[in-house]
């Protein structure tokens, strides 16, 4: 079989102006089993820099799980999926050493999932902060075992609180420095919630945003977890479904505010400020959508490549 590849068109110079995006979808039983899907970039200044960091990625860092897929089967078997996955993962690191004395036995348990989350906070550090001794001194299974406790906490909270499925896939690049911070302007792009056959950037902080605490209720985050959305990485996500109606999370975000709002005040940001702006941004959208689109990637849920044209 064929070792998964990922290739990136070169940022040639300066001035180059990317327009599309390719994403390659594939059978993970058989990488030549390809099915290619368009995107055209949306026009304006952090579409064209997340293009540019993808570029980079390709060429140094090598994508985390390419096979990180969501929403494609019934949600009985999603769940079980993502609680194997979890449990697994703590099993791993306490291996090395003990410092998790529970798992997840419910989907719906948000206690125990904040608990996973504060643990790999902890011990993973904040962004680009790998300073702790446990860190320093694991081994790379076991660091590549609390990045993943993150991803599967979000993948377990997002079954939990969507009623059905919702299809896409995230894209992470294994150790890349998170350095290219969105400008003041950048978040009037913000918007809640995503469409069908978007590409949208991930979160890169290591922490929580006042969106995230306002659903999590939670007991064991420290003050440093406050992390607002303020770098722009290669990651995204893509989604195969739509999630426009939020206005209860938005006044959900309002009154987590102004409970603690001494807490925002004493760090400069009061109510309407560009870091507590709620969602993502959308750099890319379907060129195409057939209606067999879901289908086609169902039984092709590798990324085989990524094309920046």
């Amino acid at each position: 079989m064929l070792s998964s590849v990922f290739i990136v068109s070169s940022w040639l110079n300066a001035d180059k102006m990317f327009t599309q995006v390719e994403i390659q979808y594939a059978d993970p039983n058989e990488l030549d089993d390809i099915y290619s899907v368009q995107f055209k970039l949306k026009d304006h200044n952090v579409a064209q820099k997340w293009a540019h960091l993808v570029s980079i990625a390709s060429k140094k860092y090598p994508i985390d799980d390419p096979r990180r897929f969501y929403g494609f089967y019934d949600k009985e078997e999603l769940i079980k999926r993502a609680l194997i996955k979890i449990n697994h993962t703590v099993d791993i690191i306490n291996k090395f050493e003990p410092i998790i004395d529970r798992h997840l036995e419910n989907i719906m348990d948000q206690d125990t999932l904040n608990y996973l989350h504060h643990i790999f906070e902890i011990y993973h550090g904040l962004l680009d902060s790998q300073t702790s001794d446990f860190w320093t001194n694991s081994p790379d299974s076991v660091k590549k075992a609390l990045a993943d406790l993150n991803i599967y906490v979000h993948e377990c909270e997002s079954l939990g609180r969507n009623t059905n499925p919702t299809p896409g896939h995230a894209i992470t690049w294994y150790r890349m420095p998170k350095v290219t911070k969105l400008t003041n302007d950048d978040y009037k792009l913000f918007k809640m919630g995503v469409r069908f056959g978007t590409v949208n950037l991930l979160y890169t902080e290591i922490g929580k945003t006042l969106e995230d605490l306002s659903v999590d209720n939670d007991q064991y985050i420290f003050d440093t977890a406050f992390q607002p959305f303020r770098h722009i990485g290669a990651d995204f996500m893509v989604t195969y479904y739509d999630n426009i109606d939020l206005e209860s999370k938005f006044t959900n975000m309002k009154n987590y505010y102004d409970i603690h709002t001494k807490f925002f005040a004493d760090r400069g940001l009061p109510w309407g400020h560009p870091y507590l702006s709620p969602g993502t941004i959308t750099v890319a959208e379907l060129s195409n959508a057939p209606d067999d689109i879901i289908s086609k990637i169902k039984s092709r849920q590798q990324v085989r490549a990524i094309n920046i044209i």
